[in-house]
């Protein structure tokens, strides 16, 4: 009955005598569950991988189950971290495919691809960008990983930006969360929120990506250097996958003027991204990145959950993570 939640029928089976019988040892649940002594050993391996047993000092008992309770919860937040890590490779893939169709498409030459087009450089980047600007129809949606913005920069983008909204046109920006700390970013989303600009925020961004119409979609062809080089995809297959993509991110994302909340373990969404990527083994600087922050906020974030899990390096506190059901048994 509890295989939906990772727990195989044998294992199920010992964890529901153990607790009608709490004193019973190997040899007595095996007779009471007509199973041998190894398959019941086997068992209680799977619960104690699942932290549904733990030690205990009874005399003749080396185990006992925990509540059924607690059972259920830790079971549950098991599945929910397995969840969400299938969901952050499923984005993590997207976005892997993302940047390959860039890379490849700037490889191609230019006039015998309709449905790709180079740019090199930064002012061409944002020639080629204006001019997408003013055939906006609809909408334009926007992944702004790299974290916050010079003030000069989002006083610069004032002016074309309520041109847009003034024609109609919708605008969606994903921001990464660092960005609530940063007071210019916080005056300029306000003064877009003002004028029916969305913004939202999320922990870490797949990509820098600009889609516009959802016919033509902008992404750089050097991730470590947005300004060195972009590509304009059109093709409708290519382009639908990033509108995914974007709309993907864009249901988890939280408003701007709304507090991320915490998970059911107390974490908030820019710590579990770092427990994620602490767990994939990236460096204090590559989360410094993804996140939009100084290494030394990394290190600041990174100690901060060592602390919550109360582990005393990093490997323990990947071991104490699964044990609580904060990630995934699995690879």
């Amino acid at each position: 009955m509890l295989d939906v939640l990772g727990l195989d029928a044998e294992a199920e089976a010992v964890y529901r005598a153990m607790i009608s019988c709490p004193r019973a040892g190997v040899v007595e649940l095996a007779a009471r569950l007509d199973l041998t002594e190894q398959r019941v050993r086997d068992g209680l391996s799977r619960l104690s991988e699942l932290a549904l047993i733990q030690p205990t000092v009874q005399e003749g008992v080396g185990f006992r189950a925990i509540s059924p309770e607690t059972a259920m919860e830790v079971l549950l937040s098991r599945q929910q971290a397995e969840l969400a890590a299938q969901q952050m490779r499923v984005e993590a893939s997207r976005a892997a495919a993302a940047q390959l169709i860039a890379e490849y498409s700037a490889l191609r030459p230019r006039m015998t691809d309709q449905e790709s087009e180079r740019l090199t450089g930064p002012d061409a980047i944002r020639e080629r960008l204006a001019l997408l600007a003013e055939s906006a129809e609809e909408e334009i949606a926007t992944f702004a990983p790299g974290g916050a913005h010079s003030a000069e920069d989002l006083e610069a983008s004032r002016t074309p930006n309520a041109a847009l909204l003034e024609r109609g046109v919708r605008m969606r920006t994903i921001y990464l969360d660092s960005v609530r700390h940063h007071q210019p970013t916080l005056d300029h989303v306000t003064w877009l929120n003002s004028r029916g600009g969305q913004v939202r925020t999320a922990p870490v961004l797949p990509i820098r990506m600009i889609v516009v119409d959802r016919r033509q979609a902008v992404l750089p062809i050097d991730t470590a250097n947005a300004l060195a080089g972009a590509v304009i995809l059109q093709g409708a297959g290519t382009v639908a996958a990033l509108c995914a993509l974007f709309e993907s991110v864009w249901s988890t994302a939280v408003p701007l003027g709304t507090a991320p909340q915490r998970d059911r373990n107390g974490i908030p969404p820019q710590e579990r991204a770092v427990l994620t990527m602490l767990a994939q083994g990236y460096t204090d600087e590559a989360i410094a990145k993804r996140l939009g922050v100084s290494p030394r906020t990394a290190r600041r974030v990174a100690a901060d959950l060592l602390e919550h899990l109360n582990a005393r390096s990093r490997f323990e506190a990947g071991v104490h993570a699964v044990q609580n059901g904060w990630l995934p048994a699995s690879r």
